[in-house]
């Protein structure tokens, strides 16, 4: 059974009764789901996942007013519920697992991933914030959540900037040019092997990076990326063929063709969001398009590469 689904019915087993019974007058103050860090939280969890930090459990969220007010009776309570459930009970304890479980205030789930937990309000904070952070606080599934507040922190982190989203997949873009359809091939002409290496493994990533925010979505920790792009409706299809790539990273003579391929879908693309109508199949010109694009002066004057 995948992890969220387990949290769900724990949730609904456990903790509707324990909320029903022994804070019914808060039922309507009480946000619950499972939200964060963790491969169960994007769904992509399997048997090898459960060696750690995979348990029955869930998140409750309050407002700072609520936890004073409730929170700490909350709290014990939830930690009453049983530590076993349909067979699944936490084996290896990290600093990252079951500290996201039980009750927090929604600031202090969301100071984790945000600056005092708050919505950044210059592009230059949301630019210091790594995506695949983003990408975890608003993963998952929000099982209820009467009062709003943890959902609208949520859904304001999900519409990101256009400014932000440009700037970044001008980055992605350019270092996709430099890196496969420029470097790969030379450093393996000139023997470096270790380099040309690199040079792909950069190509994958910042296609990747380019193809998430295409989707306008933000891309997971490197581990789950690949997986999560194959699902994306723009161009996910790409995933596989970095994976052809990958596996055989000194094939210039195979690879070079379908580095030229993904610059040519990716560049497509770009022209169907009308940030470039630009033909040629070097992507580095596509990547000042898009640069040009920015609306905020000091950003769009600012280097490149990120």
């Amino acid at each position: 059974m995948k992890g969220l689904e387990l949290s769900r019915l724990f949730y609904e087993t456990y903790g509707v009764p324990m909320i029903e019974k022994e804070f019914s007058g808060y039922k309507d103050r009480i946000a619950a789901g499972r939200v964060g860090h963790g491969s169960e939280c994007f769904g992509f969890d399997d048997e090898i996942s459960q060696d750690h930090d995979f348990e029955p459990g869930f998140s409750v969220w309050l407002t700072e007013e609520d936890e004073r007010e409730f929170g700490f009776k909350l709290m014990r309570a939830y930690k009453k519920l049983p530590k076993e459930f349909m067979g699944q009970r936490l084996q290896n304890e990290s600093v990252f697992g079951p500290e996201f479980l039980g009750v927090h205030t929604v600031s202090e789930f969301y100071s984790f991933y945000l600056p005092d937990g708050e919505i950044p309000t210059s592009l230059e904070v949301w630019l210091s914030i790594p995506d695949h952070y983003l990408a975890e606080a608003v993963n998952g599934e929000v099982f209820t959540d009467p009062v709003g507040e943890f959902s609208r922190i949520r859904q304001e982190i999900k519409n990101c900037p256009e400014d932000v989203r440009l700037q970044k997949l001008a980055s992605a873009v350019f270092y996709m040019a430099q890196s496969g359809q420029y470097n790969y091939g030379r450093c393996l002409n000139h023997g470096e092997k270790t380099a040309a290496a690199v040079a792909l493994t950069k190509f994958a990533e910042s296609t990747a990076q380019a193809v998430f925010l295409l989707n306008r979505e933000y891309m997971p920790y490197y581990k789950w990326a690949y997986r999560k792009m194959s699902t994306l409706t723009v161009l996910g299809d790409v995933s596989d063929m970095l994976c052809e790539i990958l596996a055989s990273p000194y094939n210039q003579e195979k690879n070079l063709p379908i580095i030229e391929e993904i610059s040519m879908l990716i560049a497509g693309e770009i022209r169907n969001q009308e940030l470039s109508q630009r033909q040629e199949a070097y992507l580095e010109p596509y990547a000042y398009c898009i640069k040009s694009k920015i609306k905020d002066g000091s950003l769009r004057n600012s280097p490149i590469m990120l």
